[in-house]
């Protein structure tokens, strides 16, 4: 086969994904959702409310991060930030890790973080919503809320993993012939 012949086979694959991203935003926007209760987080400025993390929009999203601890959690939040802006033009954007308020504000100041973070630790926010494993192994993700009145309501969540939607770097691995080829992400690059 020719560069080209295989460039036009994986067209068609990205068309095919393209097309079942499609049916699954159809189906994703009929999904019942899910009442949650208002749950308390510790942040910088103490207790809030997820109600209150809302602000002047309707909608929330919540990224389900492991913390300090994890290095692919710091990837993935280090692409957020980048579309932080972008994102908050639409909705509510938080991340939530077990990580004490006070040691977010200097992990986040490290990397340039712009976004707001909340603890969830000491709470069951993490476990109800299905991110902490048997055993008790935290699990990255994403949730997105709805407020409707005086009801918080969960819409849609999915996890993270390598080569998910959420974190670009697999994507441009998986252009190299080898992939990933076992490279992981790191907190520090030489250079």
């Amino acid at each position: 086969m020719s560069y080209r012949d295989d460039g036009a086979k994986l067209a068609a694959y990205r068309q095919q994904i393209a097309e079942l991203r499609k049916k699954m935003r159809e189906i994703q926007a009929s999904v019942t959702p899910e009442p949650v209760q208002d749950y308390a987080f510790e942040a910088p400025q103490g207790r809030v409310q997820m109600s209150s993390l809302f602000g002047d929009k309707d909608t929330l999203i919540i990224i389900h991060n492991m913390g300090t601890g994890c290095v692919a959690c710091t990837m993935w939040a280090d692409g957020f930030n980048g579309v932080f802006p972008h994102l908050q033009d639409r909705a509510a954007f938080v991340v939530s890790s077990p990580d004490a308020p006070a040691k977010q504000q200097r992990f986040a100041a490290d990397r340039g973080w712009r976004f707001p973070m909340v603890s969830h630790q000491g709470t069951s926010f993490a476990a109800d919503m299905g991110y902490i494993r048997d055993g008790g192994k935290m699990m990255p993700g994403l949730s997105v809320f709805k407020r409707k009145g005086g009801e918080i309501m969960r819409v849609a969540d999915t996890r993270f993993h390598p080569g998910d939607d959420f974190c670009n770097v697999w994507h441009i691995l998986d252009m190299f012939p080898e992939g990933a080829d076992g490279w992981m992400p790191k907190y520090r690059y030489a250079g």
